[in-house]
């Protein structure tokens, strides 16, 4: 049987996107939800659950593998459950011109999950330190001589997390009704 929990889901190479989990789980927290945070890995049932939020970086214009697996793993569950998703993206001085770029190749990744039906999308910009570049991508010589840069909009993301406890009411009530 379903609780009343969210779930923070994540998926990250360098750290960025956790922190941005666990920023969003504190907000519903501060929100009056219970809400637990974990890796995408290792979530192995989301039966506890009533909604899940997604977070995930694009790399080389494609879904973090460890959410590409999450999906595909829980389809069965998760289709029965609301699910929002966040994912980092661009980063660096063109990041808000690349914003347009990056929510297209989002939304072409989760267009390949035809039963996925998010109740919110939104992407948030990126974090990227050369230094903490694993590989392949260390090999990279364009990505390991570009600056340090963060792009994330908190107060974008915030206000994002506070839209969802409405989202999340809405969407429970039209589908019981």
């Amino acid at each position: 049987m379903q609780e009343n929990k969210v779930l923070v889901a994540y998926a990250t190479m360098s750290g960025s996107t956790q922190e941005i989990a666990e920023s969003v789980s504190q907000e519903l927290n501060r929100l009056g939800l219970t809400v637990e945070v974990h890796p995408c890995r290792e979530v192995t049932d989301l039966k506890e659950y009533r909604a899940v939020i997604l977070g995930a970086p694009l790399y080389m214009f494609r879904l973090h593998k460890d959410a590409v697996h999450f999906l595909k793993r829980h389809q069965k569950q998760l289709v029965h459950l609301l699910v929002a998703v966040f994912a980092g993206g661009p980063y660096g001085p063109n990041a808000a011109a690349d914003a347009l770029e990056v929510r297209k190749n989002l939304d072409a990744e989760l267009g390949k999950f035809t039963w996925l039906q998010p109740i919110s999308v939104q992407l948030v910009g990126g974090r990227f330190d050369p230094a903490r570049l694993r590989f392949p991508y260390n090999l990279i010589p364009a990505l390991k001589g570009s600056p340090t840069s963060d792009a994330r909009d908190w107060a974008e993301i915030q206000a994002w997390v506070n839209s969802l406890p409405d989202l999340f009411e809405t969407n429970i009530t039209s589908s019981a009704g």
